[in-house]
Parts: C-alpha cells; structure tokens; sequence
C-alpha cells in the first residue's frame, strides 16, 4: 500500500491564447490505507484529476506522488495502481474468472498464484458461483463485482474508482456502496473514489474532496464539511435536500437580517441572537445557510407561503416562498401543511451559517 500526495497539480488543455485551464493547482495529502471520495457536479474536473493520477492523462503542472515515487512520467502499468471504471471494461468473450486472471497472466505470474489469487477475490466478493459464466450472464451489479475482482487480484499500492455505481438502479447502488465499504475494511488498500453523488460521497469516505470547476473548495471528514461547509457552494451542494442559502443585508444595528426580495408584507426579517461580523469594507450583505432539518414551523420567525408538500413517509419536505427567495423545510410526517398556506418558521442561532456575499466563504 501506499500514500498519494497531490502538489500543486495543474492540468491545461490547449497552447497559448487557446489554452484553458481545467485543474487549478489541487494540494491533497491522502494517507495510506485511506479512502478519500472526489465529490463535484459533471465537468468539475474530478474525473481529469483521477485520471492524472492514474497516468491516463498528462500532468501540465504540479506533481504526483505514490509511495516515494513522483509518477508525473511513469506509464500506467508503472504506478502500481488498479482502476475500476464506471462501464465496467469486461471482456465479453472471456469468463469471470478469465477475466479476472487475464492481467495476472500477462504479468507471467505461475498459475498456481492466479488460482490462489483468483479464488480470493472470488471470496471477498462472493463470486464463487459466476467464475464460467460470461458477462452477458450477470447483472450489473455482478458485472461491476467482476470489474472489482479484476482489480483485487493484481494488489495494487492504490484503487481507483471512477464514478463504479454510476450505471445501476438505485437499489443495487445501495448494496454496491456496502460492498465497496466492507472490501475497503478487509483489504485497507489506499482508495481514491470519484462520483457526482453526494450520497455516496458522504457514506464512502473517510474525508472528501469537494471539487467546483477545477478547484478544491473543501477538503475534510464528511461530518466536518457538512457541519461547517466552507463556501457557498459546498453548503449548496453536500446534503440532500441542500442547505437554504437566503441573501440579504444585516440592519444597522446587526441584529436583525433583511431578506432581498422580501417586501414589509412578506416579514421578511430575520431576528438575530448574534450578528456576524462586518467585512472588511464594512457592507452588511451577507448569505445566511440554514439546513432544512433546522427550521420548524410555528412561533416567531419569518412568513413562509407554501408552494409544494412533498410526502416522503417519515417526513415532509415543505418548498416555500418568502418574496423571491425559495427556501426548503424538512418536518415529521402528519403535520397539516398544505400548498397555498402561510405559514411562520423559526430556528435555533445555533444552526445559523454566515457567508461573505461576495467571496463565498463562510464567515466566523
């Protein structure tokens, strides 16, 4: 196994005037036996890092490091890396157990230790009843087992997986993540996961990479980015429903908060315990982030007029209005709430986030 340190790591695509910039100089430091989640919406850049790491795409700055090695110009084969793609890349003719060995005998490994190795990962991943049969005879989550096995056999210093769940229903996601999880438990195996899908991000990784157009915006455990998000966009983007971002201006006496595109009719005025502090150029806008599982409805707060109720079993979920901003609730199941109705909501100070309005980042 093996650590991967990622410094200053650039990627730029075209020359010159026509040259643009995909990875902004990313800094990581991913211990050995961790598994760290790359977590960010399409285009992001999170595959292109993965990709940098795994040497199937050229570094335009920066470095990689495996181990104790800078792998900036080795060949894939070099990096002692396995991959674990999101179409699985099974050869159809070939069986399971074929292609699981195929790598190794190319390797000229005995075949004594292809069948011990073989055999194995066939046992971690219960795959002992599939070894002859081909690909088009599994399931997609067997498939993607297969893609998983491949990679287990070579012993690799380091996985890669780039966005592997992605072409399965939701039910088989489900199973795959505990899958994905109980063979990082048996193997420790340094692990650097890609996905669109903060869900998975939020149950896989022992720390996250929260990417927005080629930059890093958050790095840290799931518990700490959710807790304590570090810009606008990772409070918007990590939790499901996403945290509500309300933009405004603090009064003149820092302790009430005016909501823009809230009319006197609307009440939209947010009552303070503590007020943020003022930045450096003395504007009072701000952005307030308040998770939907924080504010309940009734008692004093500001007026809500209720546009959606979504009934999802054991909650609700309450889309509402207060002048043009949306924001969302998230309440027990039974309460009477219908589209249509006005309705107070408060919260606790404590759930308060504060954002700069300006430069996104969260504000003490």
């Amino acid at each position: 196994m093996a650590s991967i340190q990622l410094k200053q790591v650039r990627k730029t695509y075209g020359k010159g005037a026509k040259a643009v910039d995909v990875i902004h100089g990313i800094d990581a430091d991913i211990a050995d036996g961790e598994f760290i989640v790359m977590v960010g919406p399409s285009g992001c850049g999170k595959s292109t890092l993965l990709r940098m790491v795994a040497g199937l795409e050229e570094i335009s700055g920066g470095e990689v490091v495996i181990g104790e090695r800078v792998v900036n110009e080795l060949e894939p084969k070099e990096r002692d890396i396995a991959m674990v793609f999101q179409n699985y890349a099974l050869y159809p003719h070939m069986t399971v157990y074929e292609n699981m060995a195929y790598g190794l005998k190319i390797q000229g490994l005995p075949k004594a230790e292809i069948e011990a190795r073989v055999q194995r990962a066939a046992g971690i991943l219960e795959l002992q009843a599939l070894l002859d049969r081909t690909p088009r005879q599994l399931s997609g989550g067997q498939r993607q087992r297969v893609a998983m096995g491949r990679a287990i056999v070579r012993k690799p210093a380091v996985f890669l997986f780039d966005e592997p769940l992605s072409n399965l229903d939701a039910k088989l996601r489900v199973q795959m993540r505990l899958e994905i999880q109980k063979l990082h438990a048996s193997l420790r195996t340094t692990s650097l996961y890609v996905t669109h899908d903060q869900v998975e991000a939020m149950t896989l990784g022992q720390r996250m990479i929260v990417m927005n157009k080629g930059v890093a915006e958050q790095i840290g455990t799931p518990a700490e980015v959710y807790a304590r998000p570090a810009t606008t966009f990772v409070a918007g983007f990590i939790g499901s429903p996403p945290m509500n971002l309300l933009r405004g201006r603090l009064a003149a006496d820092g302790r009430r908060f005016l909501l823009d595109g809230a009319s006197a009719e609307d009440s939209g005025v947010v009552e303070l315990a503590h007020a943020p502090t003022a930045n450096a150029e003395g504007q009072g806008e701000r952005v307030l982030g308040i998770r939907p599982e924080h504010l309940h409805i009734g008692g004093s707060g500001i007026m809500l007029d209720v546009e959606l109720v979504e009934a999802l079993g054991a909650e609700l979920l309450v889309h509402a209005r207060c002048g043009t901003q949306m924001l969302v609730l998230r309440c027990a199941a039974g309460l009477e709430v219908q589209s249509g109705q006005r309705i107070s909501a408060g919260f606790d100070a404590g759930a308060v986030h504060w954002f700069d309005a300006q430069t996104t980042r969260r504000i003490a």
